[in-house]
């Protein structure tokens, strides 16, 4: 109760204020706009298309590299027993057409090393480092777009606040005897909206390029685990 009382005695001191300075006999402007209007409003609007852009691009490359790492990540149940029989029983184009079966990274490095089988064991090792390689750069394809775009739109946004406001008080210092602080500060929080929407745009995609690093460097970890597997397998007793 006490605070309600507080409300009003609040309310009632600004309107008694209002009054003194003259303000009761001026019409209030009221802004009362929805996000959507915000967003498409003319004068931020050729900062939102960028941003609205570089959101549609961020999602596109985003779900298009996870379902690409979830196929990478996928592996054959008994893939790498199968690898191991076919060697030790010297079946190699067997191990070699299992391995074309399976398109996957993992399948695909074991298959340049199949290929080297017969050399020194150090150029097995080098031929799926390298194979392992290439396989990693296909992952990170287009990856580090959407972190040059975490970067930039915060930025983009918050240029079309500075230009926003140096409209908004172009305006003010332009009509210095017909100022509408409503009006004004109706301007100003429309351009800050483009600071919002670059900062929401910026945070997304920061989120979506660490967790897709995150996923690589799990399937890197795999890769290279895998890989060590196949080296120990070639220096197995046949």
């Amino acid at each position: 109760m006490r605070s309600i009382f507080l409300l009003h005695s609040i309310q009632s001191n600004i309107t008694d204020s209002m009054v003194n300075s003259g303000i009761q006999g001026e019409t209030v402007q009221v802004y009362d706009k929805s996000i959507m209007e915000l967003i498409f409003e003319p004068a931020s609007l050729w900062i939102m298309v960028p941003l609205f852009i570089m959101f549609a691009y961020t999602i596109y490359v985003f779900t298009e590299r996870f379902l690409a790492i979830q196929r990478a990540s996928k592996e054959e149940r008994n893939f790498m027993n199968n690898i191991r029989d076919f060697i030790h029983h010297g079946k190699v184009e067997s191990a070699m057409a299992l391995c074309k079966g399976n398109d996957t990274p993992l399948a695909r490095m074991i298959e340049k090393g199949l290929t080297r089988i017969g050399r020194p064991l150090e150029d097995v090792s080098t031929a799926i480092e390298n194979t392992g390689k290439l396989e990693v750069a296909n992952l990170e394809k287009q990856t580090a777009s959407i972190a040059t775009i975490s970067a930039i739109a915060p930025m983009v946004g918050f240029l079309g606040t500075v230009v926003g406001m140096i409209v908004s008080f172009h305006a003010m210092a332009a009509n210095p005897n017909n100022l509408n602080i409503t009006v004004l500060a109706g301007g100003i929080y429309t351009a800050l909206t483009t600071t919002v929407a670059g900062l929401i745009v910026g945070i997304i995609a920061y989120i979506f390029y660490n967790y897709l690093v995150t996923k690589i460097a799990r399937l890197v970890n795999m890769l290279e685990t895998k890989s060590t597997e196949f080296m120990d397998l070639l220096h197995e007793p046949v």
